[in-house]
């Protein structure tokens, strides 16, 4: 057997190590579908927070491995990755518990629409980072676009503050309405259901809820991985790194949601430290040009960006110790 290929450069590292990753998220994947949760069943906040921590663990140990392995520098850019996307996607929480309330998802089945989700994250951040990275690469005058994209993007969110999604009034609701079979109640954890149609009473094929839940998760992902992705490429622009961080970050979002949509109430001022996040990355790449660095440092980077998402999270928790569920301060 030839060798050669496992030490073959793919995207800037050895085949291996894309082997090596890939082998533990599908490792993660299997134990998680087909060990942990088999049936289909409630998961509580407590098991919840213990697979959350699991997966941030592995996530912060690959980190670890990243810097024996790449160096201390590319160790940090990967940390300072994992934590500006764990952030983000703790934002997609707030999103995902708006589109299970509207399409009435039973807790006990809301574990399965995050699993394909999932899946369908893992496959589109690889096709949009590969798409980024094919055009930083080719055009370094992109990260400069990015970097604006991000400036904007944050003030935006500081502007529009918490404004909740229309779920109801999304023309994708709307268009899988108008085009397909669409049932109104839920049949268990069936995706797709056969049933008389109401005007032929032929056996057709009906969209379930279920269904329409996972594609505007899928859509919501899209939606902020525009945000993400830039924002990663402004850290650092290598897509071994971009790509891992991402997809340990999104990994443990499926085990922490239902600890935290049970907790959305005490986490109101996280949004500003993420817009205050984006704006800080999205301008690293000029504050190193008017100061003549060749990049911002990343040690002074991943600790701005730790005390900015730190400092939101705990005034949160302060300012709404003596709230509860639907109310407000």
């Amino acid at each position: 057997m030839d060798f050669a290929f496992f030490f073959a450069d793919w995207l800037g590292k050895p085949v291996w190590m894309w082997l090596g990753f890939l082998s533990i998220v599908t490792a993660l994947l299997a134990l998680d579908l087909g060990v942990l949760h088999r049936d289909n069943r409630e998961i509580g906040v407590r098991e919840s927070l213990i697979l959350s921590s699991m997966y941030i663990a592995l996530g912060l140990s690959f980190g670890g491995w990243i810097w024996w392995q790449l160096g201390g520098e590319q160790g940090m850019n990967y940390l300072t990755g994992f934590v500006v996307e764990k952030t983000l996607a703790l934002d997609n929480v707030f999103v995902i518990a708006l589109i299970f309330s509207f399409f009435a998802v039973p807790r006990k089945y809301q574990h399965r629409v995050l699993f394909w989700g999932v899946l369908g994250v893992i496959v589109l951040r690889a096709i949009m980072i590969g798409l980024g990275a094919t055009l930083v690469s080719n055009f370094s005058w992109v990260l400069y676009l990015f970097a604006a994209f991000l400036v904007i993007t944050g003030i935006k969110m500081l502007l529009i503050g918490d404004k909740e999604p229309e779920i109801g009034n999304n023309p994708i609701v709307g268009f899988m309405r108008r085009r397909f079979n669409v049932t109104e109640e839920h049949h268990g954890q069936d995706f797709f259901v056969k049933k008389p149609h109401p005007t032929t009473g032929k056996l057709v094929w009906f969209m379930t809820p279920l269904l329409m839940a996972l594609v505007m998760v899928e859509i919501a992902d899209v939606i902020f991985a525009v945000d993400s992705v830039p924002a990663i490429f402004a850290i650092t622009t290598d897509p071994f790194i971009v790509y891992t961080s991402n997809v340990f970050a999104i990994l443990g979002l499926r085990a922490l949601y239902f600890a935290l949509a049970a907790m959305i109430h005490r986490f109101r001022y996280l949004k500003p430290a993420l817009a205050i996040v984006l704006i800080f990355i999205g301008s690293k790449i000029f504050v190193a040009d008017l100061l003549g660095l060749e990049k911002f440092p990343a040690s002074l980077s991943l600790g701005i960006t730790f005390a900015i998402i730190a400092s939101g999270v705990i005034w949160s928790l302060v300012k709404t110790r003596d709230t509860r569920a639907g109310n407000t301060v």
